[in-house]
């Protein structure tokens, strides 16, 4: 059995959740989300809890059984308490602001990168901390929003300027040696 598959998913106060099948709703202060699950695994309702039953040992359903658990629980998780990630802006003279809900990156292009948030995500900037903040509730959506902002400018390996994940180890390159007598 797997061990993430087996365990339940604790609903928190607050969260609504409804289970028709293979289809389930995540309602929270947050946000809604919803989503189709496969046939093969079974999701239930047990004492405020999310419970994810598999029929047999086939690998199809083995691999599906922990990864619906993870999804549901981040649905959960992202309903309720929302999700982040956080960019750091490294190099002179890039920087960002905010114009309304607008992201404006200065990453050294001849024009400055507007970029407009979608439905359910938000930017805020530290303009101190040179940090760019993605925040939303699904958690897919925000990992590949925040990658979209990254490849504005990625990081570059000698200098390391760019856009990087915050705690990101960029792998640096040793630039040219001395002359060659």
């Amino acid at each position: 059995m797997s061990r993430i598959g087996r365990m339940p998913v604790v609903i928190p106060s607050g969260v609504q959740v409804d289970v028709n099948g293979s289809n389930v709703r995540v309602k929270g202060p947050k946000g809604e989300m919803k989503r189709t699950f496969s046939q093969l695994i079974g999701v239930a309702m047990e004492n405020g809890q999310l419970v994810i039953t598999r029929n047999s040992d086939n690998p199809a359903e083995r691999a599906l059984h922990g990864t619906t658990r993870a999804v549901l629980a981040n649905m959960i998780h992202g309903v309720s308490a929302g999700f982040e990630r956080v960019l750091e802006i490294e190099g002179v003279g890039y920087r960002a602001e905010m114009k309304g809900k607008t992201l404006i990156l200065y990453m050294g292009y001849s024009h400055p990168v507007e970029m407009e948030p979608p439905a359910g995500i938000t930017f805020d900037v530290d303009q101190k901390v040179r940090q760019v903040f993605v925040r939303g509730f699904d958690r897919e959506q925000v990992g590949q929003v925040a990658a979209n902002v990254r490849n504005v400018r990625p990081p570059e390996p000698y200098h390391g300027k760019g856009l990087h994940y915050l705690g990101e180890k960029i792998r640096r390159k040793a630039g040219k040696s001395g002359k060659a007598k």
